[in-house]
């Protein structure tokens, strides 16, 4: 299966500004690209590579005074397999882990364990297969949480998330790692494309979406507490510990985002194209217009907020 992803972003700054971006596909996927445009910007713009500690691959570059537009697409070739799914998958006693995988057992920005540690063991403590814990884990954080994109807020914690129970994609995974991590399961956070492949249509604009990564017997699995189901087609774009690891783009400096589109969906050819998807509506439509008072739902919108951004 060929999945087509891109994205059309558009930032003004008032002065040259200094920022970093995470935003190509991630290493594990580049060798599933079968036809790239390459990031490209509207101004004469100068852009360095570099890896992130996570391994990521990230770029930096300096906005020019005004502003300037991102874009970038891409054909991705995907094996059209749902999340693997393995109930024999056990947990892994720390002593045990592999190094690399001692740091997503630690609190971060937004995961803050020492709050929920005490609730995290009362609740899924006597849950003894590793799967079934997780699997607790993402029943729960669905249906703690409303979904609503009039919820974005970018400094709302995975503690805060449970307190106040709505959110948007990032919240929902945020709560479901720093859950994870107070059982000693190591889970990181992972944004991406993921688009509405093998399910109804969504009507609400696409965007980047976010879901989350364990670690049970030898290796890494997919779980999504959002949408709580497993799903086809998801091209990861960059992993951390949470979305303050992996902002899409950070400046270093005030900024103003003018335009937002991203696409993704199966494609018929490995042709990508320069020119951007036109969308009749963006995420970044006010919240008090008539597409989004006509389009507000719970638990059946697509992704996450521009804050995840």
């Amino acid at each position: 299966m060929l999945v087509r992803v891109g994205f059309e972003i558009g930032i003004s700054c008032s002065q040259p500004t200094p920022m970093t971006m995470h935003l190509a596909i991630h290493p594990e996927r580049r060798r599933d690209i079968v036809g790239e445009t390459g990031l490209s910007a509207s101004k004469d713009v100068r852009f360095a590579s570099y890896r992130d500690i996570y391994g990521n691959d990230c770029r930096r570059c300096l906005v020019p005074e005004g502003g300037m537009e991102l874009r970038y697409d891409a054909v991705v070739e995907d094996d059209g397999e749902p999340d693997e799914y393995d109930p024999t998958a056990e947990l892994v006693p720390v002593d045990r882990l592999p190094a690399e995988a001692l740091a997503f057992l630690l609190p971060s920005r937004y995961c803050e364990t020492e709050h929920l540690s005490d609730f995290a063991w009362r609740r899924f403590g006597s849950i003894q297969s590793g799967w079934e814990r997780v699997q607790a884990v993402c029943d729960y954080v669905h249906e703690r949480l409303t979904f609503s994109y009039g919820y974005a807020r970018a400094t709302r914690t995975a503690c805060q998330a449970n307190d106040e129970r709505v959110g948007v994609c990032r919240d929902f995974a945020h709560l479901a790692v720093a859950l994870c991590r107070c059982l000693n399961i190591p889970a990181r956070y992972v944004n991406g494309f993921m688009g509405d492949i093998g399910v109804p249509v969504d009507p609400a604009p696409m965007d980047f979406n976010a879901w989350f990564e364990v670690y049970l017997g030898d290796r890494w699995y997919t779980f999504d507490a959002r949408h709580n189901q497993r799903r086809i087609g998801r091209i990861a774009v960059a992993k951390g510990r949470d979305a303050a690891d992996i902002p899409l783009f950070h400046t270093f400096g005030p900024h103003t985002l003018e335009m937002f589109n991203v696409w993704t969906y199966e494609a018929k050819t490995k042709i990508a194209r320069p020119e951007a998807i036109q969308q009749k509506h963006s995420l970044i439509e006010p919240w008090h217009s008539p597409f989004w008072a006509r389009h507000s739902r719970s638990h059946t919108s697509l992704s996450p907020s521009l804050t995840e951004r």
